[in-house]
């Protein structure tokens, strides 16, 4: 622990003390591991800099080397961890200057990206490959994210109790911490407290699995899970279904896209999906609403055309 922090203070030093002071406690554990693998870069780039010695040069030279073996959005996500313990040293007067203003941001060109999505058709091929037997499975798992567009940690965190079968509602109100051990915790955020409908099938299917498994207890949970383990699960089904292999995650990007293209509104997709705002589900689906709006264009084209 630092006693004092002044500008001979070594910046790595200083960053640490950071996290620890406004940080810790304040965010999600994941979150939390960012901020710490930051300083991991940071103690390998510039491990003997002083606090008083940042500048606009360093700082943009710091981000410059990072960038060398790490793509421009990774680079930026960076700068992103790194700026707000800039901004307070500014503040307090250690740093003469903002470092961070005008920087640019470079990195390595990425890599080709698997597919996010699957198509409505690929996604009905890939279903009709699960195997969906008397008792619980990861296919059960991934019919369910398909259906509803849960986060994985979500899905893990269902209990049968979460179930409201006579509604034909889902209530998603905490996560499951696969990546620290396992266990209950809150979701990403208050938007991601939410009730959901789901399909008369899907009510019929969980309501007969879940009829004797234990009200408060997850579902899919029976010991450790890894991500990696139902991923290659998820990508072994998807080779057997012939279609492009994507991730869990992409499976809730399924979802969302196909509602997109069936006319669902942006409000009701983020609400469907959790998200903190609408802006997020804009961003996050920005090629499908580019793709629905030339669209409608063509729609309001055919029809003042057909006006005289």
């Amino acid at each position: 622990m630092i006693t004092q922090i002044d500008k001979y203070t070594l910046f790595c030093d200083y960053y640490y003390e950071w996290i620890r002071i406004y940080k810790e406690g304040a965010i999600r554990n994941v979150t939390l591991k960012k901020y710490h693998t930051a300083l991991t870069w940071l103690k390998k780039l510039i491990p003997n800099l002083k606090l008083g010695e940042m500048n606009r040069v360093i700082y943009q030279k710091l981000l410059n080397e990072y960038a060398l073996v790490h793509e421009r959005q990774t680079t930026m996500d960076f700068h992103h961890l790194l700026k707000g313990s800039i901004l307070d040293a500014v503040d307090d007067g250690h740093i003469l200057s903002d470092p961070t203003r005008k920087v640019i941001i470079k990195g390595k060109a990425p890599r080709k990206k698997k597919p996010k999505y699957l198509s409505q058709f690929e996604l009905q091929t890939l279903l009709s490959c699960l195997d969906l037997g008397e008792e619980i499975n990861w296919d059960w798992l991934l019919l369910l994210i398909a259906k509803t567009g849960l986060r994985f940690s979500e899905a893990l965190g269902l209990t049968p109790k979460d179930f409201d079968f006579s509604s034909q509602t889902l209530n998603i109100n905490k996560t499951w911490a696969y990546k620290e051990g396992g266990g209950f915790h809150q979701t990403k955020n208050l938007s991601s407290n939410r009730r959901i409908q789901i399909d008369w099938q899907l009510v019929m299917q969980f309501a007969e699995l879940t009829r004797y498994l234990p009200e408060q207890k997850p579902i899919f949970v029976n010991g450790n899970v890894y991500n990696s383990t139902v991923n290659d699960h998820l990508a072994r089904r998807c080779r057997e279904a012939g279609v492009p292999v994507i991730s869990i995650h992409g499976l809730r990007h399924t979802h969302a896209s196909i509602l997109l293209f069936s006319g669902v509104s942006i409000a009701s997709v983020a609400r469907r999906l959790g998200h903190a705002s609408i802006t997020t589900t804009q961003k996050t689906y920005l090629h499908i609403i580019r793709e629905l709006n030339n669209q409608d264009i063509d729609i309001i084209m055919r029809a003042v055309t057909n006006l005289h």
